[in-house]
């Protein structure tokens, strides 16, 4: 079995917080690598934008959030009712599930070039969209008859974040340029992306293995959640995607898009929103389990999916 490059750095990441290693990626660093990888999928993004009519992607956008949106709204009950969570808890695990991790996206779109699978870039405009759907529908369902709700702090702290930010000033930017004015930018943007991936995904490694413990006292049935509830949303992403007529790396995009969890915008939200929510247990999910699940062998499986289920696509 062959794994992207990218993937084993995660799992040398993985492997040294696992073995309490004193490896360390400076917090400079890793903010440095984060803004840089918004911005590239951003501007990536904005640029095949700018080869594309924007209202031909005004129907596709409409279908693809709402959609999502069922995704909070069928995991609730779940966490509520089979894992016998509170409230609280059961509403803003969900609303991470619902929402989406950039970084599970980028390996998704290493994965498809490096099987020479196409994927249009405007995908990213997707992922813009569905960081915030997921965290208000989250909100509501923990605060339903409980209450007000902040709803302007909460929809500041997430558009005004630095994912939302940058990502969509880097597809405002790609867009207005266009192919041939950021060509200049093409050698730092996008031919150092991968590397730089590579040592995102190495913290994102000791991140998550410091992350498991958080699960122990969570019992079994969160760790099957997190990894059942992402094999379902991706499969609901790739039935989407043949009903929008996708092709399969679009496909393969919109499933790793609504599999992936939300491990930045969603802890942000939910500490305003619904404090009384335990953090250790969504994040610990979504990035302990859920992240690595992905990775390694979400993606792959979701690949296969298209092509087998999704035959007609082209």
């Amino acid at each position: 079995m062959q794994f992207e490059p990218v993937i084993l750095f995660f799992l040398l990441g993985l492997s040294a917080g696992l073995l309490r290693s004193d490896l360390k990626i400076p917090g400079v660093v890793y903010e440095a690598l984060s803004i840089f990888l918004l911005l590239a999928i951003g501007l990536k993004g904005g640029v095949e934008l700018a080869r594309h009519d924007v209202l031909d992607l005004a129907l596709p956008a409409l279908v693809v959030v709402s959609v999502a949106m069922l995704i909070p709204l069928a995991c609730f009950p779940v966490l509520l009712r089979v894992g016998r969570l509170p409230r609280a808890d059961a509403a803003s695990i969900a609303a991470h599930y619902g929402s989406v991790s950039v970084v599970t996206f980028a390996v998704a779109s290493s994965f498809l070039a490096s099987r020479s699978v196409a994927a249009d870039g405007y995908m990213t405009v997707f992922l813009a969209l569905l960081e915030l759907p997921a965290l208000l529908v989250g909100v509501f369902l923990a605060r339903r008859g409980q209450g007000q709700v902040s709803w302007g702090t909460l929809l500041h702290e997430v558009l005004a974040g630095k994912s939302i930010i940058l990502l969509a000033g880097g597809l405002l930017i790609g867009w207005l340029a266009g192919p041939e004015g950021i060509r200049p930018l093409d050698r730092v943007f996008f031919d150092l992306f991968k590397g730089m991936l590579a040592f995102f995904l190495l913290e994102m490694g000791l991140v998550a293995a410091g992350r498991l413990a958080d699960l122990r006292r969570a019992g079994p049935f969160l760790v099957v959640f997190a990894v059942v509830a992402p094999v379902c949303a991706g499969l609901l992403g790739i039935v989407t995607a043949s009903l929008l007529g996708f092709s399969v790396g679009n496909a393969v995009l919109l499933a790793t898009l609504y599999a992936s969890a939300s491990y930045i915008a969603a802890p942000a939200a939910m500490r305003i929103a619904v404090p009384e929510a335990n953090p250790a247990l969504s994040i610990g999910a979504s990035l302990g389990i859920t992240f690595p699940f992905n990775l390694i062998a979400g993606i792959p499986l979701y690949h296969w999916l298209a092509f087998r289920l999704n035959g007609v696509l082209t």
